[in-house]
Formats: structure tokens, sequence, C-alpha cells
């Protein structure tokens, strides 16, 4: 069977990963691949349902570990009606976040075991894993400064602290450290375009 190739954006918010996902896709498809972008929470009818609970401002708590299950499912849901079916059919996927988002955020930001929450990562997408993993490192300062510039409302995890977006960062470059080949760290801090021909000339090496 050929399966296509899964490759995943990763970073805090306003690193610049949605906008080099986008890039990649359209660079991808300008080749002749075929391809799907999509993002996390979402990307399926239930996915996105999960989504407004987990990134609005709530008038209720929701626990660490009630938010780590409501990522899994909807995680879950993304990889069974999405990207299993789309690597199984040849196609490239890119997708705005994966597993290691969890790990990041509800593992070392939240508290949680690190260990644990991978383990029921895998458990969650059948031991589906990303062929590359892109995280755009930047500062908090300059996350902060873009999403200031965006003019964007921040949601409910963009609003969190500027100590929680260090551990954050904690977290993916603990990740970095255990899987330097699936996991490539990208400086985020210049230009759009540097960024991406950074994460082009990785690509060329799978195609």
């Amino acid at each position: 069977m050929n399966f296509g190739k899964f490759i995943t954006y990763e970073g805090i918010d306003g690193s610049g990963k949605t906008t080099q996902a986008k890039m990649l896709y359209e660079y991808l498809i300008g080749l002749g691949f075929d391809v799907i972008l999509t993002r996390e929470p979402g990307g399926t009818r239930f996915a996105e349902a999960v989504r407004k609970i987990l990134l609005s401002h709530n008038d209720f708590a929701i626990t660490p570990k009630a938010e780590l299950m409501l990522y899994l499912a909807a995680r879950a849901q993304l990889v069974d009606e999405v990207i299993l079916p789309a690597l199984k059919s040849g196609k490239w996927v890119i997708s705005d976040r994966f597993f290691d988002s969890s790990v990041a955020y509800q593992g070392f930001a939240r508290g949680l075991d690190p260990e644990e929450v991978m383990k029921t990562c895998l458990f969650a997408t059948g031991g589906v894993k990303p062929d590359l993993t892109f995280f755009l490192d930047v500062s908090p300062e300059t996350a902060a400064e873009r999403m200031a510039k965006s003019g964007k409302k921040p949601d409910r995890l963009e609003a969190e602290s500027r100590e929680f977006t260090e551990k954050v960062r904690a977290g993916y470059l603990w990740i970095a450290g255990r899987e330097p080949e699936r996991f490539v760290v990208i400086n985020g801090e210049g230009s759009i375009k540097s960024v991406f021909e950074r994460i082009k000339n990785r690509i060329k090496e799978i195609i």
C-alpha cells in the first residue's frame, strides 16, 4: 500500500504555524501532489463542535484532565474520519497541530504527566504519528506582539499567562530532544519567506 505523508505544524500561539501550513499546502499542490489541509482541534463536524467548547471563554472551568480528554476525542475522530483514509489513499496530510500540542499544553503547561499524555494520545490515534513535524520556535514576546498586531480577540488558550506560554515552549523543546529526526525545530523569528525556505528545504528531502 502506497501511504501518503503526514506533516504537522506545532508552536505556541502566534508562532506563524497556520500561515506556514497553508504555504506548504499550496506549494505541494503546485507540485502536483494530492494534499489535505486540516487543523486541531477541528477538521470534522464533531471536532469543530469540540473546538468551540475548548477555545471559547466559557462560564465554567475545565480541569486539565477533562481538557485533555476533549482534545483526544476530537483527535480520534479526525484520524478515523479524515487523516487515516487520506493517507491510505496516498494523499499527503498537513495538520495545524496534532498530539504534540497535548504533550506541551496539557502535559507541561497544565501539569499532567507528559509520558502519560503521550500514551493516551497514541491510543486515541491508533498509533498514527506524523512523518515530520515542524516546530516554529519563537519567543513568547514575539508571539504576543504578532497576536496584538493581528487585532484578533484572543481565545481561551491564547489569553493564558506568559508563564503558561513559557511552559508550553519548554514542552515542545522537550519533545525535540526526544525525537530530533521527526520533530524539526525551525527558528520562526525571521520573515515568513525565510521560514518557509527552511521548511521547503527539509520537505525536499522526503519528496
